[in-house]
């Protein structure tokens, strides 16, 4: 029923009928696309073809072979003379005298110029004024400080009360506290353990005594007999009894208890008898009188203390004289110190003086000479001026050097002594040697590298090397041989490729073509080899080739994506 409804639909309803014509577009369109891709399956295949002969034109070869392998480390460096002097300095003035022409030969320590010193003179002559009264403010400060110090000492000695004698104290006069002066009584001190008994004896006996002789003391009343020693024998004779001529002799004996200055005795000396008796008294009665005025700070005396000369039993109370010492001692510091300020400042002045005559620390040849005799020097507006800052220029030419900066890498390698080859870039057909001088440790680092200087002396007489050409300030490029390995199998350093392992690229089945070209890169296979040594151009095979084996090296001109870029 349906298929007959649509069979008796009016005719008008075109579309229904067009379906026919639909299909046979679709068909068109399909062999169309077979066609189209046809074409690009072709083209394709001849590009490929192409592309592959146009990249295999992008690899060089290179054969394994026996080369006589030296290795160095590079770099470039700048001529430098073997010493170099610039002779300025720092004052100004007229130059005086400069006895010396361009291209002359001046010896170490040769003057070079001479500057007037007349202004430095004056002052040497000033700074001499003003170290003479230092000298003087110090000595007059050191005599006031020595005369307040020796006041002081003999105010300390005076202060101090102490006994003048070995004995009692049998009275005592002041308290502490006391304010006293000078003379005033203190303590009376009596010596009764010593007795003293002067005696005559005939001036003919005495005159064979001596102090210190031995003699016997018999003690009146009692006929006791006491030991004692000549203390004493008087200068001169006196008249004694009977007008006969006497020498008084004192005798001195210990007090056994019971002598006073009221008992009496005679003595002898040996066989000799005195001529007459006398009366015994202490060995000594002093008075302790004060020698300071001043309040007594203290006094440890009591009537019936024993004391022995020279003992501190008081102290008279200090007065403010350690004021006036401690600013004269201040006053001595400065004026010391103004000395020494004195003398550096003359010292100052006249090494100052030693500018003024300007002579060569070098030997060498004058290259430069700026300034003359008569030309006034200002080294502070000599550039602005237009003028050098450098009165001369002296080079010793007796060796030339100069230093290549060496990476951390090869550095291990450079060795004090090993040969250096080395070109000028402004001689162009001459080579030079020299040896490896030093090596400095003191490196440099620059983007997380480090170099170190290489210092390098040129073989040969340096004037004779400026006279074939060779100057200070040229360029050149250096080698140092590190190494000189001899005859090794070697292939370029460019055709090693680095992976996992290290390796280059030989040609496998179909690589090459019937004359030998490489006619399909991508029939070239990896074969890891062993490396040994190398220079910037060969580098050792120890292991993976043979010699006369060809290898290949990717033309970095000439690369995949340029041959793309062709097609």
């Amino acid at each position: 029923m349906a298929e007959q409804s649509t069979v008796q639909t009016p005719a008008k309803e075109t579309p229904k009928f067009q379906a026919p014509k639909k299909k046979r577009k679709w068909v068109k369109r399909l062999v169309i696309l077979v066609v189209a891709a046809a074409l690009i399956i072709f083209v394709l295949s001849r590009c490929m073809s192409s592309g592959v002969q146009s990249v295999s034109g992008a690899y060089l070869p290179a054969q394994a072979t026996t080369e006589d392998l030296t290795v160095a480390v590079t770099g470039p460096g700048t001529i430098k003379p073997n010493d170099s002097y610039k002779a300025t300095t720092l004052i100004k003035g007229e130059i005086l005298s400069a006895p010396f022409e361009e291209g002359d030969t001046v010896s170490k320590d040769d003057i070079l110029f001479t500057i007037d010193a007349s202004d430095v003179e004056n002052a040497i002559k000033q700074a001499r004024t003003g170290v003479e009264q230092a000298q003087l403010s110090v000595q007059s400060a050191q005599l006031n400080y020595d005369s307040l110090v020796r006041t002081r000492n003999d105010n300390t000695q005076d202060r101090q009360v102490k006994a003048n004698a070995n004995g009692v104290v049998t009275k005592v006069y002041v308290d502490p506290g006391d304010t006293i002066a000078a003379g005033t009584p203190i303590a009376d001190i009596l010596d009764r353990d010593n007795m003293k008994l002067e005696v005559p004896f005939h001036s003919v006996n005495a005159a064979g005594f001596y102090v210190g002789q031995s003699a016997a003391v018999t003690v009146a009343g009692t006929a006791e007999t006491l030991y004692g020693t000549i203390t004493e024998i008087a200068a001169t004779d006196s008249v004694g009894l009977g007008g006969t001529l006497v020498r008084n002799v004192t005798i001195t004996v210990q007090n056994p208890g019971a002598l006073s200055d009221t008992s009496t005795g005679s003595a002898a000396v040996g066989e000799v008898t005195s001529s007459a008796s006398g009366s015994f008294q202490y060995g000594e009665r002093k008075q302790l009188v004060a020698k300071y005025s001043g309040e007594l700070e203290t006094l440890t005396l009591n009537e019936g203390d024993r004391v022995y000369d020279g003992q501190q039993v008081g102290e008279f109370k200090e007065t403010q004289m350690q004021d006036q010492i401690d600013a004269a001692s201040i006053q001595l510091s400065n004026a010391r110190l103004a000395l020494r300020n004195a003398q550096d400042s003359l010292a100052r002045t006249q090494d100052s003086l030693e500018d003024y005559t300007i002579t060569s620390p070098i030997e060498g040849t004058v290259i430069e000479k700026n300034y003359k005799e008569g030309d006034n020097y200002d080294p502070s507006t000599a550039s602005s001026s237009g003028a050098s800052a450098f009165m001369a220029v002296i080079y010793d030419m007796s060796r030339l050097t100069f230093d290549i900066n060496v990476s951390e890498m090869d550095v291990v390698k450079v060795k004090v002594g090993q040969k250096v080859t080395f070109t000028a870039d402004a001689l162009d057909s001459q080579s030079f040697t020299g040896v490896v001088e030093k090596v400095n440790i003191n490196g440099t680092t620059q983007n997380g590298n480090t170099s170190y200087p290489v210092t390098v002396t040129v073989d040969g007489n340096g004037s004779e090397l400026a006279d074939q050409g060779l100057l200070p300030g040229m360029s050149v490029s250096a080698s140092i041989i590190v190494e000189e390995v001899g005859s090794v199998l070697c292939i370029p350093v460019d055709a090693v490729q680095r992976g996992e392992a290290p390796y280059v690229l030989v040609p496998g089945a179909g690589a090459l073509d019937e004359s030998g070209n490489l006619a399909d890169f991508t029939k070239l296979e990896r074969r890891e080899v062993t490396l040994g040594r190398n220079n910037d151009e060969f580098i050792e095979i120890l292991s993976g080739l043979e010699e006369g084996e060809t290898v290949f090296i990717l033309n970095n001109a000439s690369s995949f994506m340029s041959a793309m870029m062709g097609m």
